[in-house]
């Protein structure tokens, strides 16, 4: 009998074992099934991904640090300092703190950089990020190194922290005839990173059934060096091969004023798309919102008829002193409530999903990642902008994160700036 009792309570604990390590096996699968089919529900955020520090190995220098003295006391491109207390690489400045304690700032060129900024988004609730590609960068041997390293490290964060990922072609400095360079460019990257596979790469992003991609640029009235037929190339060639578009347009696409090119082509061209976002940012501030409010009713009545999803921008003020100068547009973020309202009303107005400029852009102060409470000391030509005083490093992440909630009906549609717990 006691060798049967012994018998018996080995078997019952071997059932345990085995049943537990099947749970967690099916658990894991379960992460490894996640996909992302749709930007409907998703809050996602530009990714610029463009800064480099000396020594980071891209020999870029000071890239989109520097002002035009370089990057020390005098002279800087950005208004905005990171908090770079969680990262793992970080790069020692000439600028020095109230204390006198050294500055020190981040390389998106690190792996660990972009690994850091993944897991932020994860931590909260951002969906994730279109990775910005400047045809005018990869255009060069120098610049299409970086991008394409800042990519590879943002492909293996997406799949693990499991955020969803697309890659957004920015045609600024583009010159006609350079579509090819994008279409090339991007048939390399379809191979690389296995777009076109959602078992390879569950976490890019994929709209009406197909793998979604991004042409940002599109119908500016401000003389560029393309056209809307170079564009049509690009968004004919994309749809055969197989691919959803989003189209990034002027504030004024619909009406074709003001900053739009006065060509019905366009809207031609976004009704072969299967989204369109329109460019907010620095058109107005929190008093001079509420016309912007309508205008973004009326944009999603248009895009209705005419069968195409619309995604509204929202972003939390605006400031490139130390880029321009003095004398230019400063937009305040007001402790976040001028980005609340713009994500709020825009849920409001029947948004199924929001795009956040930007995750990291703090050339003009855009950013909604981590940035310091405390900045280094100003002298004339470079004086940072600290977040509020009172609110914490990651306030507007935070922010994002909820809105989220709201996008999703996880929490109220409401007006008032939320409260941390």
């Amino acid at each position: 009998m006691k060798i049967k009792s012994i018998l018996l309570s080995f078997f019952i604990l071997t059932c345990i074992v085995s049943c537990g390590q099947k749970q967690n096996s099916t658990s894991k699968e379960n992460d490894k099934n996640y996909k992302y089919d749709s930007y409907n529900g998703l809050v996602m955020a530009g990714y610029q991904g463009w800064f480099n520090a000396p020594d980071d190995g891209a020999n870029r220098g000071w890239y989109h640090y520097k002002g035009r003295k370089g990057f020390c006391p005098g002279s800087s491109s950005v208004d905005y300092w990171p908090d770079v207390s969680e990262y793992e690489k970080t790069y020692k400045t000439e600028f020095v703190f109230p204390d006198g304690s050294p500055a020190y700032t981040f390389s998106s060129y690190d792996e660990s950089t972009v690994d850091t900024h993944f897991r932020w988004m994860k931590e909260y609730g951002l969906d994730g990020v279109f990775m910005q590609r400047f045809v005018n960068e990869i255009k060069n041997p120098s610049g299409k190194n970086h991008f394409n390293k800042v990519l590879t490290s943002a492909m293996k964060a997406a799949q693990k922290y499991q955020r969803a990922i697309c890659v957004m072609y920015d045609l600024s400095g583009m010159r006609s005839g350079d579509e090819k360079v994008l279409l090339d460019d991007f048939d390399e990257l379809v191979k690389a990173y296995d777009i076109k596979d959602q078992k390879k790469n569950p976490s890019y992003l994929h709209h009406n059934g197909k793998p979604l991609v991004v042409i940002w640029g599109v119908g500016f009235n401000d003389n560029r060096a393309y056209g809307l037929s170079d564009i049509e190339i690009m968004v004919d060639k994309l749809k055969e091969s197989g691919f959803s578009i989003m189209l990034g347009v002027p504030t004024y696409w619909r009406t074709l004023t003001s900053d739009t090119m006065e060509d019905p082509k366009l809207h031609e061209l976004i009704r072969k798309s299967d989204i369109i976002m329109p460019w907010f940012v620095g058109r107005y501030n929190e008093a001079s919102y509420s016309p912007f409010a309508k205008l973004i009713s009326e944009d999603i009545a248009w895009c209705k008829e005419n069968k195409v999803d619309y995604v509204p921008l929202a972003f939390p003020g605006f400031s490139w002193k130390n880029l321009k100068g003095d004398n230019t547009s400063q937009i305040p973020r007001n402790r976040g409530s001028f980005l609340w309202k713009q994500m709020n009303e825009s849920i409001k107005a029947g948004a199924k999903s929001l795009y956040i400029a930007m995750f990291d852009e703090i050339d003009e102060g855009t950013a909604i990642f981590k940035c310091a409470t405390q900045v280094p000391v100003g002298i004339s030509g470079s004086t940072f902008v600290p977040i509020e005083e009172g609110l914490q490093s990651d306030h507007y992440l935070w922010l994002v994160g909820e809105a989220g909630k709201m996008l999703r009906k996880e929490r109220d549609l409401t007006t008032s700036l939320p409260q941390r717990k």
